[in-house]
């Protein structure tokens, strides 16, 4: 089914260059709610011992000033990626206050509405309030509750040797090699949306979730127990329709083009420029506070709901796509990761070697474009997965045509066989096959994935969703806690804290337009 793929492993074997791979760069964003000692989201602003959120590369928050987020610097070693995920996080948890845990799944703690979750702070200037206005214009659209759903991001970007030699395999004269790399990234994009089912299937860990955070509206959810909603078969509730989507660019016609750079560009920036009536009715500045960036569609980019995004490097206060337009397509970002509650760190390094394999399968397959009929196609498959993945009767919609979901998976992972062979040729062991046969067990039998083992869990413990989670954020408590961090990587953790306070403050002190100003030449931006 997969022959193109088995194709262009031979062609890079033949290449000659064993370690053409082997620079590729690989990054870990994970995101932790801190708890109170009482269960609920914490009041305490972010612990100015972690330095400033707005600056910190490695630290900071994201929607709420309550959720943590850990960010790993590209590497070529996954074991580099994984060790610097748990130093950074075993230095928060030196620095936590009032007995404060980080927990340990994706779906929230008890939520008492909108009002108990504080929006991330990022300072006074025209930056810092920008990124807090849009966090406000998040919650004023979609409710915040929705907001505090954690979850991993999968960072990923081929080295700069390998382009000329795909590019040469492809036989492609006609683009330069900047635009060819772009082009096949959005290859990689179209099918890491096409088999991104696989993912919440896999590894998702969001089966349940307490009561508290649906706030009383009704719902097709089953009792587990008098705290707690789940589905028998779900994999990830996260990934299904109650978790944070954004569908007003479905009325308005208006959908992220995944054909090429140049119309996903020309597609999210007519989302940004497009009024919208209900947001209209929100207001943008009210008595001289603003409740949102914008009343358009999308206020920028990153308010887009999407498995997976395009990205470059930002240059300064530049906006994502005009990134992407002037240098193209950097990496790509998976971001349908569940954290796995059965490991402290959030994700493994199986799951990371896994992760690895399929996304150079989605980039070696086939990948035609993506037709409204098969966008619909994916829409529903990636919400059928998600609340019932694991019906052993579940058939998904393939081409058109009705497929049993095992069925499918199994094809896909023979077909990334090949792949993780090309990884992993240059080693003694076969972390990479063995990561593959590990997830087609789960295949197999579906009581081995995360989702299943959690709710037999529940089960056996006679614990709802809140007591679990609970319980194994204080396992992962004491296993913070017990850890010890050298001299040298405390000092480095503390150096950017104590560097990201001054650049901060440098920023705040460098302002010289109003608000207002800063905001219209960034929207102006072409």
């Amino acid at each position: 089914m997969f022959k193109l793929v088995d194709e262009r492993v031979n062609q890079l074997l033949k290449h000659g260059d064993r370690g053409l791979l082997n620079k590729r760069l690989i990054g870990v964003e994970k995101e932790s709610l801190r708890v109170s000692p009482e269960g609920g989201i914490s009041q305490l602003a972010h612990p100015a011992s972690l330095g400033s959120a707005l600056t910190n590369p490695y630290i900071t928050t994201d929607y709420s000033e309550a959720l943590l987020e850990f960010i790993t610097p590209p590497s070529e070693h996954i074991e580099s990626v994984l060790e610097f995920l748990r130093d950074s996080q075993a230095y928060v948890y030196q620095k936590l206050q009032n007995s404060e845990i980080l927990w340990a799944t994706s779906m929230p703690c008890v939520v008492a509405g909108d009002k108990s979750i504080p929006i991330a702070d990022y300072g006074s200037s025209n930056a810092g309030q920008m990124k807090s206005i849009y966090r406000l214009g998040l919650g004023n659209r979609y409710g915040r509750v929705m907001q505090v759903i954690a979850g991993v991001h999968f960072n990923y970007s081929l080295p700069e040797d390998f382009w000329p030699v795909y590019k040469d395999i492809l036989q492609d004269t006609e683009h330069s090699l900047i635009d060819f790399q772009s082009d096949q990234y959005f290859v990689m994009l179209r099918n890491l949306q096409r088999y991104g089912w696989l993912i919440p299937y896999l590894f998702g860990a969001s089966p349940a979730v307490c009561k508290s955070f649906l706030g009383g509206a009704e719902t097709n959810l089953q009792d587990f127990d008098e705290n707690t909603y789940y589905e028998p078969y779900a994999t990830s509730l996260r990934m299904g329709d109650i978790g944070y989507q954004n569908n007003k660019e479905n009325e308005s016609g208006i959908k992220a083009c995944y054909e090429n750079l140049d119309e996903y560009v020309k597609t999210l920036q007519c989302a940004i420029e497009t009024p919208y009536e209900e947001y209209e009715k929100i207001g943008v500045k009210v008595d001289g506070k603003y409740r949102q960036l914008n009343a358009n569609l999308l206020q920028i980019e990153n308010e887009y709901y999407s498995t997976v995004r395009p990205k470059q490097i930002l240059q300064g206060n530049e906006k994502p796509i005009m990134a992407l337009k002037k240098r193209g397509v950097q990496y790509v970002e998976l971001r349908s990761l569940d954290v796995n509650a059965f490991d402290p760190l959030g994700i493994n390094e199986t799951q990371l070697r896994f992760i690895e394999v399929f996304m150079l399968f989605c980039l070696l397959a086939d990948s035609d474009q993506i037709d409204f009929s098969e966008r619909e196609e994916i829409d529903k498959n990636e919400i059928d997965v998600a609340h019932k993945g694991r019906d052993p009767l579940l058939k998904l919609s393939r081409n058109s045509s009705p497929v049993l979901l095992k069925d499918w998976a199994k094809d896909l992972l023979n077909g990334m066989q090949a792949v993780s062979d090309l990884l992993d040729q240059d080693k003694n062991t076969t972390p990479y096959r063995d990561a593959l046969n590990l997830q087609m067990e789960k295949v197999l039998h579906a009581d081995l994935t995360p989702s299943a083992r959690m709710l037999e869990e529940m089960r056996e413990t006679k614990e709802g969703f809140y007591y679990f989670a609970k319980r194994m954020s204080q396992k992962h408590n004491q296993y913070f806690t017990k850890l010890k961090l050298s001299k040298e990587k405390e000092m480095f953790f503390d150096k950017a804290a104590t560097e990201s306070i001054a650049k901060q403050k440098n920023i705040e002190a460098a302002d010289t337009k109003s608000l207002d100003d800063y905001l219209a030449d960034y929207f102006k931006q072409r």
